[in-house]
């Protein structure tokens, strides 16, 4: 499951649904179909730029949407969110699944990761901050102690 955060989409795939989707823009009569599988494509880019335009395709897709892709919308906007370190955003898309399929075993595993993320991410941050903290006293106690000496 963890492979679904560190997935990344073809070149290939990019640019075909790029084309595919921007053909349709051009001619001003997007189908939610290309729609989404840019947005889908997008999400699964290495880059963070690209992550946050699905993401934003997805969004606008959602406000539309009913039934399964609505669900897949929801899906995708958890997995986007967590892979630009969105957290808590990733959260909220997963428990507004989950009010709807509570059972849904994939997503539950996906909440289990990003809170696994978040958890060792957190600690982590932790770590760093308190280094500099300890950084910065010693910085500080030396330059006491090297002006007591003069």
């Amino acid at each position: 499951m963890e492979d679904i955060l560190n997935e990344v989409v073809s070149a290939e795939d990019l640019k075909k649904f790029e084309r595919l989707y921007h053909e349709q823009l051009y001619s001003e009569d997007v189908s939610q179909k290309a729609q989404f599988e840019y947005a889908w494509c997008l999400v699964r880019s290495k880059y963070s730029a690209d992550i946050r335009k699905g993401i934003l395709l997805l969004e606008d897709l959602y406000s539309k949407q009913s039934g399964s892709e609505w669900r897949d919308c929801l899906y995708y906007l958890a997995i986007g969110n967590a892979r630009i370190k969105e957290y808590t955003k990733a959260l909220s898309y997963v428990r507004a699944f989950l009010q709807v399929e509570p059972q849904n075993t994939q997503v539950q595993q996906l909440q289990t990761l990003i809170r696994k993320k978040m958890e060792k991410e957190g600690l982590l941050g932790m770590a760093v901050a308190g280094g500099v903290i300890i950084g910065i006293a010693s910085i500080v106690g030396l330059g006491i102690a090297m002006a007591k000496k003069n």
